[in-house]
């Protein structure tokens, strides 16, 4: 089965229309993909790429942007959700511990799901030990995990990992070291995946 890289890291707004979507995508396409989060605003700051909370025209053409596609997938949202997120590094490193114990996608669904329909900002409370406790988890097993330097590691890693592989942004998808950026972009890395070019 054709598998694609799903880099991603909570905090980012566009994520949220993959991250909700995947699984489905996954199923429909028969295509598995490897969930892979890291720390994109450590990237961002080596890059010197200022995010969107700084460039208000550029935010509110985001907020339109993301609520059309919403209408396209058939999801929902409270826009403007919270943004940014007060500690990335916390959310993304949950979600580390999470792939390795088999838990992560869902709680990183449901951290996303409390974040742009409840307005709870993810990686801080509730939204963090709800979502560790909605994964049938236990938070405060969990945030210690987190919260522990090899985790911390691991996430600059990762992060690492992600910049060695060229991304300068998330959602992006890995197909054979081929990249490709954007959510809007899911549909020609699965075409790749199956035949080494876009349809």
């Amino acid at each position: 089965m054709t598998e694609i890289d799903f880099w991603f890291s909570i905090g980012s707004t566009y994520s949220y229309l993959t991250v909700m979507r995947l699984d489905e995508v996954a199923a429909r396409e028969g295509i598995t993909f490897n969930w892979r989060p890291f720390n994109v605003r450590e990237m961002m700051i080596a890059q010197d790429n200022i995010p969107f909370a700084k460039k208000p025209a550029k935010a509110a053409y985001m907020w339109r942007d993301i609520g059309r596609r919403l209408g396209k997938y058939g999801l929902t949202a409270q826009l403007p959700a919270p943004y940014p997120l007060e500690d990335l590094a916390l959310a993304n490193q949950v979600a580390l511990v999470g792939m390795a114990e088999g838990w992560g996608k869902a709680y990183v669904i449901e951290a996303y799901r409390r974040w742009f329909q409840q307005g709870q900002m993810a990686g801080s409370e509730p939204n963090l030990s709800q979502s560790i406790a909605a994964v049938g988890q236990d938070p405060a097993r969990v945030l210690a995990r987190a919260e522990a330097d090899d985790t911390v590691e691991a996430l600059a890693e990762a992060t690492q990992d992600a910049a060695a592989a060229g991304l300068f942004g998330v959602p992006s998808f890995v197909v054979a070291g081929e990249l490709f950026w954007g959510d809007d972009r899911l549909d020609d890395a699965i075409a790749w995946a199956r035949a080494g070019r876009l349809a």
